[in-house]
Parts: C-alpha cells; sequence; structure tokens
C-alpha cells in the first residue's frame, strides 16, 4: 500500500528581482514586510532576503546577475501571480496608491463573491489583494 503525502503548508515563495535595492524597499517599506535575515551570497553575487508577513509566511526575495525577464504578464506559463490577503481592501488600495502603486480597478470574484485587485511589483511581477 502507497503512503500517502501530505503537505503542510506552503513553506515560502522565491522571487528574483533585477534590482534588488528597488525591490528590497519594494516589499519591506511598500508592503511592510519584515525582513527575518539578509544574506550575501559573494560566490554568487546574489542577495537572499527572507521575509515575514503578518509573522507567518515566508517570502525569499534574490538578485542574481542578470536574470532573464519574465516571458508576459499572468497568462505565462508557471506561476500566475502572488496574492497577499487583506481584511479592508479599500483602505490597502488607498495605501498602495498614496505610496505611488498603480491597483488595477476592483473586481470582484465570480465564484466567491470577495473583492479583488491586482498590482505589480518593481519587476512587473503580477501581486494580488484579495479581501477576506
Amino acid at each position: 500500500m502507497a503512503s500517502i503525502l501530505k503537505l503542510n503548508k506552503i513553506h515560502h515563495i522565491a522571487i528574483i528581482c533585477s534590482d534588488y535595492a528597488v525591490s528590497k524597499k519594494f516589499y519591506t517599506e511598500i508592503l511592510e514586510l519584515e525582513p527575518i535575515k539578509e544574506t550575501y551570497r559573494a560566490a554568487r553575487q546574489s542577495y537572499k532576503l527572507d521575509l515575514k508577513i503578518n509573522g507567518f509566511y515566508q517570502l525569499e526575495l534574490f538578485s542574481f546577475p542578470v536574470p532573464p525577464a519574465r516571458p508576459s504578464m499572468p497568462e505565462a506559463c508557471g506561476l500566475r501571480h502572488l496574492a497577499f490577503e487583506v481584511d479592508d481592501l479599500t483602505s490597502a488600495v488607498a495605501l498602495l496608491n498614496q505610496r505611488g502603486i498603480v491597483t488595477e480597478p476592483v473586481r470582484t470574484d465570480e465564484l466567491t463573491g470577495k473583492r479583488f485587485t491586482f498590482f505589480a511589483d518593481p519587476d512587473g511581477l503580477p501581486l494580488e489583494l484579495y479581501e477576506t
């Protein structure tokens, strides 16, 4: 009898950026993710920044010399987007807009009835805010 694979949760999400300083500022100052640890890996000429989201989830921000560009917006094969849950979408959108981040018009998920919007990180990675 085969064993059952039991996944507990998503451990972390890794993002490779083109300009480490710009992306670090975006994720720590604009989105207010909390740094856990920053490491410079000389052999790879690469930074790795571990970030907390509300004390639970971890996002890893990487830099590499000359990473290839993402093929296209969310319909490219692979990860479609990264979604962040928020309690108050209207307030979150207003705060991002005040910080110079352009958000798409708010939409309603036809399956759940919940409101959401998209915006982009400095490299154009599609990010979503999804209201609880």
